[in-house]
């Protein structure tokens, strides 16, 4: 009984299908009328006293992105980790993580999104925390991250 009423089923599923697609065929598109009265010049506006909506808005000036393509995240000290030092022609090059556990290689001088890194030796990287959430420091503090002999 049940595979009399799945044959059943599917033939009316079948004969639906090549209903539809036999109207479908028959369904031709409307020829295309040429419009009477239209100019054939080109479009114009008229503001009113209104603002342009096809103007520019930025009238030439070029957009500068906050971050440059290629340039490094927002990294603040306290969310990266000291994974290694790197000695190459006498400058110390920090090897740093970030929150994604991404690396970064930073020198003395370079600049986080709280501070900066004021210097690195064999061990340690000496940071200089300038602002705290975007709220500058009345007295900059030295964050020390050093790495273990076992990590060496």
């Amino acid at each position: 009984m049940k595979k009399v009423f799945v044959l059943i089923l599917c033939g009316i599923i079948i004969a639906g299908s090549g209903f539809l697609r036999a109207q479908q065929e028959e369904k031709a598109p409307p020829e295309r009328q040429p419009l009477v009265g239209l100019r054939s010049s080109s479009p114009s506006y008229d503001p009113a006293g209104r603002r342009d909506p096809f103007k520019n808005l930025l009238g030439g000036k070029e957009i500068k992105e906050k971050t440059a393509p290629g340039s490094v995240p927002q990294l603040y000290i306290d969310d990266i980790a000291l994974i290694g030092i790197v000695k190459y022609k006498n400058r110390y090059t920090a090897i740093l993580s970030g929150p994604q556990g991404f690396p970064y290689y930073f020198g003395v001088g370079e600049k986080l999104s709280d501070g900066f890194i004021l210097s690195i030796n064999e061990t340690q990287v000496i940071f200089r925390k300038t602002n705290e959430r975007g709220i500058p420091l009345t007295k900059p503090k030295d964050i020390i991250k050093e790495i273990t002999p076992e990590e060496r």
